[in-house]
């Protein structure tokens, strides 16, 4: 009796620290338990090539793309990239090196199926996986944040596989630099 308390002890401390790990995104663009970066860059820092816009013009810019790029999609249980994804892809890397003061934040999303606990790593490695596939294209890791939803914002609520598809997904969130 006495171990089988033990183990009850070990594993109710091994889910609180876990669970204490997870950084949920708040809209303000601020994560829980950081302080937030803003990070200035001198005209001989920034990039060549790169376009930085007025407030206004990047207003309309980040309007425009959250209409324009759309999610990409993943089998079920998979977090490798789909070759139909790829063009999505190289926009997303090319818009982020145009623009000096445009960020990303990736977020990765599953179906309903799976534990919670599953499905929160799953949709981190899938975030990851469009991370590093950026990463690839030439993108500076410092414009990109990631985040998972796991299960937790469905996009469809039909218990049928044409719905979890849809929800087996990234989803690109642009924000301008500094905010």
């Amino acid at each position: 009796m006495g171990i089988k308390n033990l183990f009850i002890v070990i594993f109710c401390l091994f889910f609180i620290f876990a669970c204490a790990e997870r950084k949920i995104y708040m809209p303000e663009g601020k994560v829980e338990g950081e302080m937030p970066k803003k990070e200035e860059k001198t005209e001989a820092e920034k990039p060549t090539g790169q376009e930085e816009l007025s407030a206004t013009e990047m207003s309309e810019v980040l309007k425009k793309l959250q209409e324009e790029i759309k999610d990409i999609h993943f089998d079920f249980d998979r977090y490798d990239i789909r070759q139909e994804d790829i063009p999505t892809l190289k926009k997303v890397a090319s818009l982020l090196q145009k623009y000096s003061n445009l960020r990303v934040i990736i977020e990765g999303h599953c179906d309903e199926r799976g534990t919670n606990e599953y499905n929160f790593a799953l949709g981190q490695k899938r975030a990851n996986a469009v991370k590093q596939y950026l990463i690839t294209l030439g993108v500076l890791p410092s414009k990109m944040e990631i985040i998972s939803y796991g299960e937790e914002k469905p996009l469809c609520t039909e218990h049928n596989e044409s719905c979890w598809q849809k929800n087996r997904r990234a989803h690109f969130v642009f924000i301008e630099e500094g905010k």
